[in-house]
């Protein structure tokens, strides 16, 4: 078993503590009329599984001529997902992708030793505001991915893997759930899944994963007894089984988790790396603003005019 900061051998276990290991109240903050609340990383957790940032964006109205804007940046030691609920945004990266994230689908880019990439919503044929709504997540890589070379990888809503019955309907976003694998290639075991519940049916967890999590977009949940609204994220003790019943307005969840990594990581503004000398060689790189020599950095072609500088802190 792999590094986790749940698993301390003096814990008591059985009868003796919740199947509930943490609750997460998630930070929020305004960028600009747009809310982001942030679960991971949180004081008390680093990750859950290999998910090491969790972002919730929105919801929001994006006005046509205040929409999302963000200049190219860098990645380095990690792979990320914006998955929509509504709205649609716009990404281009260093390897030459041009694709726009749609509600339902997996734009899957792992940045390994270095990509670029940028996320706006500069649809020139958007006249009304634009409904937004949607996760953004990070998952670390392994110590043995982090140099690897990076990649962008799409998969359709309709070819994700989508289990329905008794009131309920599950989207499998990545890795291997219930019985189902996503078609997305991942560095390690885990699951994440777009869960929608009407009220009053229940959801078991996947009980295969070393590390589970459950985030509440929408709605509620009761588990053991406690009820959680909206914005809360559950951490669960590894081994326990744990269903969930959806409030009398139903609820929409994310399931998260998977097998744990071989140590804890270093996360600075947008790196994530296993060791300290990782991080600083990707800070000197970014900063060196080579971009046609540069051999970790690029900026994106179509949007190359700007970027945004390496911070001062």
């Amino acid at each position: 078993m792999s590094w986790n900061p749940a698993l301390d051998p003096h814990c008591p276990t059985g009868d003796d503590v919740d199947a509930i290991e943490t609750v997460i109240v998630p930070r929020a903050r305004d960028i600009g009329g747009f809310e982001v609340r942030r679960a991971l990383p949180a004081p008390k957790r680093q990750m859950v599984g290999s998910f090491i940032f969790f972002d919730q964006m929105g919801p929001a109205e994006l006005l046509p001529s205040r929409g999302l804007d963000v200049r190219p940046h860098p990645h380095v030691g990690l792979a990320t997902i914006s998955y929509l609920y509504r709205g649609k945004m716009h990404h281009r990266d260093s390897l030459g992708t041009d694709a726009w994230i749609e509600p339902g689908a997996v734009n899957w880019m792992v940045a390994g030793r270095g990509i670029t990439h940028s996320e706006r919503t500069d649809d020139e044929t958007q006249v009304d505001p634009m409904p937004f709504f949607g996760i953004q997540t990070w998952v670390a890589l392994p110590k043995d991915h982090e140099d690897r070379a990076p990649m962008f990888q799409h998969a359709a809503a309709d070819t994700l893997p989508l289990l329905k019955g008794e009131g309920k309907e599950v989207r499998l976003i990545l890795g291997t759930a219930y019985g189902e694998r996503a078609p997305v290639e991942t560095a390690t075991e885990m699951f994440y899944a777009d869960a929608v519940l009407q009220a009053g049916s229940k959801l078991p967890l996947p009980d295969d994963h070393e590390d589970r999590g459950v985030y509440v977009v929408e709605g509620s949940v009761e588990i053991a007894g406690d009820v959680f609204e909206a914005g809360r994220m559950m951490v669960f003790r590894p081994g326990d089984r744990v269903s969930m019943t959806a409030g009398p307005s139903g609820a929409r969840v994310m399931l998260l988790g998977g097998e744990t990594l071989e140590g804890p990581r270093y996360i600075w503004w947008n790196f994530v790396a296993s060791s300290k000398e990782r991080i600083e060689e990707a800070k000197e790189a970014w900063r060196a603003e080579a971009w046609d020599s540069n051999p970790r950095f690029h900026l994106p072609p179509g949007d190359d005019q700007e970027f945004i500088p390496l911070p001062a802190r």
